[in-house]
């Protein structure tokens, strides 16, 4: 077997092209654009499959440094730590407080249910965890950040077992919120909900619409490019020096004798800043204003979305899909059970739970969304609903919030305590 190992750069740079492929493939592919599939992920997986047949025919094996994929990542979950904003917590009322505790079950029973599968077909626990919420509710950004953990503590390609299990969860979780969400509707609703009503209309988006309509309108949401610049730098700033802290206190944290990913430190130290700094005001132009218009949280955002692209693109490239061979049976019979699960947990446990209403209906959509892929797969599925349907703001509010703000910190911390048992 011949080995060629590429350096940080070149791994790097071939991450981009499969980031750019897929961007290309997302575009003309209308499947992809369907089932919301990244383009990383769409692009990686060709890459992926070259190493494969490389590997397999010609018997080389390519190896890519994971140095700026592990810089990436942590840059990424510091922008999610900026995203926990407390203060919205006000705004989805008791629906939302049901979906936090709905989303604490769904994460426990993705953990627990593969653990009892490995026990029963005798292989790595370990395994569970890596197709579990690690993968599941995580999605590729957890799963790349919580592989080094995995394959620290035995599992073998744990990066490539997330990976996969990963992008199963994101096509499942697109192809069965729309489905399930029409199925309980027409069984659980009159056929009153189920009309479309032409006159409901979001105040909001409207005033959205008929703003940009207007040149005036538009003209407030351009920047000249030097302000696109000095925002986007300041983004980058916050993100590098939080990031810089959070290693600190990530250093920490393992002093404890407790396992952590390594971004976890980022993440709860930026979420802190973010609500910290809103209660801090300082003058301006002789008036006080509040300090958390420094931040410029969409640029953050923006910053961490092409980090979490890079991430994902260079962590595509990376899988060795040779190693799931071994682990094909068990892999397929974990993956299967966590997409019946969420399909019976949905439909019997939260629609009820919800309230049992159109905007239940709509939430269940989103429910299957981010819970076996991520929150673009649950606006993407809700959207589809309310298309068909009518349109309905609360689920809008409210899935964002949770996919954003609480879903990556409360799945960390459950895996965290998994772990720990294990």
């Amino acid at each position: 077997m011949t080995s060629i190992e590429l350096d940080m750069i070149q791994t790097a740079g071939i991450g981009a092209l499969a980031l750019m492929v897929g961007m290309v493939l997302t575009r003309k592919v209308g499947f992809l654009q369907k089932f919301c599939i990244p383009s990383p992920v769409s692009g990686g997986i060709i890459f992926s499959l070259i190493t494969l047949a490389l590997y397999g025919f010609c018997h080389l094996e390519i190896s890519f440094d994971d140095t700026l994929k592990d810089i990436f990542m942590l840059a990424f979950f510091t922008s999610v730590g900026f995203q926990s904003d407390l203060k919205v917590l006000k705004q989805g009322g008791k629906a939302l407080v049901i979906m936090l505790v709905l989303l604490v079950v769904i994460i426990a029973l993705q953990n627990l249910m593969p653990l009892g599968i490995t026990k029963l077909l005798g292989v790595d626990p370990l395994l569970g965890i890596a197709a579990g919420s690690v993968s599941m509710t995580g999605g590729h950004g957890t799963a790349g950040g919580f592989a080094e953990v995995l394959e620290g503590m035995g599992l073998q390609g744990a990066g490539t077992i997330g990976m996969a299990a990963a992008t199963f969860g994101l096509i499942a979780g697109s192809m069965l919120g729309g489905p399930l969400a029409e199925l309980i509707i027409r069984k659980k609703l009159t056929q009153e909900q189920m009309q479309p009503q032409d006159d409901e209309i979001d105040p909001a988006m409207a005033g959205i619409e008929s703003d940009e309509a207007s040149p005036t309108g538009r003209a407030k949401r351009v920047s000249s490019n030097e302000q696109e610049f000095q925002q986007y730098a300041k983004a980058c700033y916050w993100i590098l020096l939080v990031m810089a802290g959070g290693i600190v206190l990530s250093w920490a944290l393992a002093k404890t004798g407790i396992t952590f990913p390594t971004y976890f430190g980022a993440l709860i130290l930026a979420a802190f800043v973010r609500n910290i700094i809103g209660f801090v005001k300082y003058k301006e132009n002789g008036q006080w204003v509040k300090a958390d218009k420094l931040l410029n949280m969409e640029r953050i955002i923006s910053v961490g979305n092409i980090c979490l692209s890079l991430f994902l693109g260079i962590a595509m490239i990376s899988l060795k899909l040779w190693e799931l061979k071994s682990l094909a049976l068990p892999l397929v019979v974990i993956l299967a059970s966590q997409v019946l699960m969420m399909a019976l947990f949905v439909y019997f446990a939260a629609f009820p739970l919800l309230g049992r209403n159109y905007d239940a209906a709509v939430l269940c959509a989103g429910i299957c969304g981010f819970g076996l892929g991520a929150t673009p797969n649950a606006m993407a599925n809700m959207s589809a609903v309310c298309y068909k349907y009518r349109y309905t703001v609360k689920p809008f509010l409210i899935v964002p919030i949770i996919g954003a703000m609480f879903a990556d910190i409360i799945n960390t911390a459950i895996i965290t305590l998994f772990l720990n048992f294990l």
